[in-house]
C-alpha cells in the first residue's frame, strides 16, 4: 500500500504514515521496521516514536535507551512547524535527509550563510551558527556532527538566544558526549542522546519524526 493511500494518523495500531517512502518497497520496509520496534520499545508517546525512529536509523535497539528529552521538546517543536520557523543544520548531509514535505519551515545549512571576522583555529560551522545568533529565537537547530557548534549554541542560549527547539547528537570520542552532557544542563527544550554515538542519522530521524506527528496532526502528509 502506499503512503500517499493512507489516511492521516498516528502510527499506532494499524494506521502507519511515513512521510518519506516514495514507492511501495520502501513503505513496507519502512512500516515491517517500524512495527517491530514498537513491539522492542513501546509505543505510548511521542518520544517513544522517536525512539523508535532513531533506534530504526542506527539499526540497533540500544539507541532507544540513550536517548534523552528536555523540557517538553515535542511540543516546543510541533508549536515552531505550526510557526513555519526556521530549521538550522550544521552540514549539509543534515539538511539533506531532513524531510521537505509535510511543513512549510525552510531547511538551511549554517555553511551557507556568510561569516566574517577572524576564523583562525575555529570550525566553521561554529562561526557561522555563532553569526546567526540574532536569526535563532523561535528556530530549530538540528546539529548531527559538529560537537564544536553545539558547545557554541550553549553559550548563545546562556547569553540569551532562544530556539524553540535543539536536537543535539554529534557523533565522536572529542567533545561529542560533553556537548551533549551541556546541553542537558541547559534550560531549552531539546532532544539528545547519552555518549558519543549519535550523528546525521539519529538528528535526522528525530527531526523527521518530529515533521510526521505534524503533518499528522495537521493533515498535511499527502
Amino acid at each position: 500500500m502506499k503512503e500517499e493511500s493512507l489516511p492521516p494518523g498516528d502510527t499506532t495500531g494499524s494506521t502507519y504514515t511515513d512521510i518519506g517512502a516514495d514507492t511501495e518497497e520502501g513503505f513496507d520496509i519502512s512500516s515491517r521496521s517500524r512495527r517491530i520496534a514498537r513491539n522492542v520499545i513501546g509505543d505510548s508517546s511521542p518520544e517513544d516514536r522517536i525512539r523508535q525512529r532513531c533506534s530504526i536509523a542506527v539499526g540497533d535497539f540500544a539507541m532507544a535507551d540513550l536517548m534523552r528529552f528536555r523540557d517538553d521538546p515535542v511540543s516546543s517543536g510541533l508549536a515552531a512547524l505550526r510557526a513555519g520557523s526556521p530549521i538550522y543544520t550544521d552540514i549539509r548531509m543534515v539538511q539533506m535527509g531532513i524531510q521537505k514535505k509535510g511543513h512549510r519551515s525552510e531547511v538551511t545549512c549554517v555553511l551557507d550563510h556568510p561569516v566574517s571576522g577572524d576564523t583562525t583555529g575555529r570550525t566553521r560551522t561554529s562561526i557561522a551558527l555563532e553569526g546567526l545568533k540574532n536569526s535563532l529565537n523561535g528556530s530549530i537547530v538540528v546539529i548531527g556532527n559538529a560537537p564544536s557548534a553545539l558547545l557554541i549554541l550553549c553559550d548563545l542560549i546562556k547569553t540569551g538566544v532562544r530556539p524553540a527547539l535543539v536536537i543535539g547528537t554529534p557523533v565522536g570520542f572529542v567533545q561529542a558526549a560533553e556537548s551533549k552532557e551541556l546541553l542537558r544542563t541547559i534550560h531549552t527544550p531539546s532532544i539528545s542522546n547519552e555518549g558519543t554515538r549519535g550523528g546525521t542519522p539519529v538528528a535526522v530521524a528525530a527531526m523527521n519524526e518530529l515533521i510526521t506527528i505534524f503533518a499528522e496532526e495537521e493533515n498535511t502528509v499527502l
